[in-house]
């Protein structure tokens, strides 16, 4: 005997526990986000303990490249010299995500998945911010354009000019060009250690874009594993709401 909406949607509320005292549902939650947290922590120190600042090794050629990059923004290096703010939003977002998993019911496995990447990427990157620092050089050019550099600051703070070296040891020194510099703005500052860089460039005849990098940002596994999570977090709602309207 085929059973009736209303005695579907009371078996789902009877059946679904809550996640907090769900064994599968932690698994599904700590697992994921503990492998994701090491495999980000672990690759990091790798690559910046034994590839040099100024060299690129081919994962997959020509598709994958490993190469150092310091971040002082956030995911992909947009909004750089916000570390302070990074680390708020980063708490509130780890406090958000652990709410959403304490108040799911067991059914809600994708979302526990989901969160977990969230989590991992979020820690991740906010480990960073907390206990890796550079000096950063915000240069402002007379021709009104801005960069940052990332290094150990070799000159005094007042010194002009700016001498910058790599992090974490000043290696390659470097002098940045007075000449063209209207401003310069010096801190120290927590920053994110990138190395995933897409190699593939738009072919030469596409119109703006032509040789080009298709991806230009360097990332690391903590933004890859943000961004998947919130891929997924997108999904598992609609598939919830999908549920909900046919119970």
């Amino acid at each position: 005997m085929a059973s009736t909406p209303e005695q579907s949607k009371a078996h789902d509320v009877v059946t679904a526990q809550s996640a907090l005292r769900h064994v599968p549902s932690h698994l599904r939650f700590w697992i994921p986000a503990v492998t994701m947290l090491w495999l980000d922590l672990w690759s990091k120190h790798r690559v910046f303990t034994t590839l040099a600042p100024d060299t690129a090794v081919t994962v997959w050629s020509p598709v994958l490249e490993f190469r150092r990059s310091l971040n002082d923004g956030a995911v992909f290096g947009s909004f750089t010299g916000y570390t302070s703010v990074f680390i708020i939003a980063s708490a509130l977002a780890l406090c958000f995500v652990l709410f959403l998993f304490l108040r799911s019911s067991s059914r809600h496995w994708l979302l526990h998945i989901s969160l977990a990447l969230i989590l991992a990427g979020a820690i991740g990157n906010l480990y960073d911010r907390a206990f890796i620092e550079a000096d950063v050089a915000r240069i402002t050019y007379k021709s009104g354009q801005q960069r940052s550099f990332i290094g150990k600051l070799l000159s005094k703070p007042d010194d002009r000019p700016v001498e910058i070296g790599d992090w974490p040891d000043g290696a390659n020194p470097r002098v940045l060009d007075q000449h063209s510099i209207d401003h310069v703005e010096l801190r120290r500052q927590g920053v994110v250690r990138d190395f995933i860089r897409f190699m593939p460039k738009f072919p030469k005849w596409v119109p703006k874009v032509g040789g080009r990098d298709v991806w230009p940002w360097v990332f690391n596994v903590a933004d890859a594993s943000l961004v998947v999570g919130v891929f997924m977090l997108m999904i598992a709602t609609w598939f919830d709401g999908k549920h909900e309207k046919q119970t």
